[in-house]
C-alpha cells in the first residue's frame, strides 16, 4: 500500500496558481451585491461622517465605484421622496442605514427600517419617501452603474399606508443585522 498523500503527490494546491480561482473584480450574483451592501452598511466609520442633510433636496454622494457598479449614499429629511421611478437597465440593492423609509410599488406599500434591504431587477418601479419625523439614510448599489432613472406615473403605485406587499421575484426584502 502506497503511503503517499494527495499533497505529497500533487503538491499544495495553493502553490499552483493555474488551479486557483481568479479573484473577481466585482460581485457577480444578487447575493454578492446584497453582501457588499451589508459590508458597507456595517462599516459606519466609512459612511457616517459623509452624511449631510439638505432640506431643499435629497442629498446623495457616490461612495464607491467598481467594475460595472456604483455605491451611493443618500439622506432623506422628513417628507423627502424620490418620486415614482425605475432604474432603467440597472439592478439594485437598497439598504436602509438609519431611520425608516416607505416604499410604494404596484403591489403595495412597505415600511423599511434600519437594516432592511430591497433587491430589484431592471424596470422595477417604486416611490421611496421618508414619511417619518426623523431623518433617514440609505445605501444604494446599482449594477450596471445608474445611467437613467425614468419617472413613472404615480397613479400606478399604491398610496395606502403600510399595507403588506407580497414578495415577488422583482424585489425581495432582506434584513441586515
Amino acid at each position: 500500500m502506497n503511503s503517499d498523500s494527495d499533497l505529497q503527490i500533487a503538491g499544495d494546491i495553493l502553490e499552483v496558481p493555474h488551479l486557483l480561482q481568479p479573484d473577481r473584480e466585482r460581485p457577480s450574483t444578487v447575493a454578492e451585491f446584497a453582501g457588499l451592501a451589508r459590508a458597507v452598511a456595517a462599516d459606519r466609520a466609512q459612511w457616517e461622517p459623509l452624511v449631510r442633510y439638505d432640506a431643499t433636496t435629497r442629498w446623495y454622494h457616490r461612495l464607491r465605484t467598481g467594475p460595472g457598479y456604483e455605491v451611493w449614499l443618500l439622506s432623506w429629511v422628513p417628507s423627502q421622496g424620490s418620486g415614482p421611478h425605475d432604474h432603467g437597465r440597472s439592478s439594485g440593492v437598497l439598504t436602509v442605514l438609519e431611520g425608516a423609509l416607505t416604499e410604494r410599488t404596484e403591489r403595495g406599500t412597505r415600511v423599511l427600517t434600519a437594516g432592511d434591504q430591497r433587491v430589484f431587477a431592471p424596470g422595477y418601479a417604486h416611490d421611496v419617501v421618508n414619511d417619518t419625523l426623523e431623518p433617514a439614510v440609505s445605501l444604494h448599489i446599482y449594477h450596471p452603474g445608474l445611467t437613467e432613472m425614468p419617472m413613472r406615473p404615480a397613479s400606478r403605485l399604491r398610496t395606502a399606508a403600510a399595507s403588506p406587499a407580497a414578495p415577488h421575484c422583482e424585489a425581495r426584502p432582506a434584513t441586515v443585522r
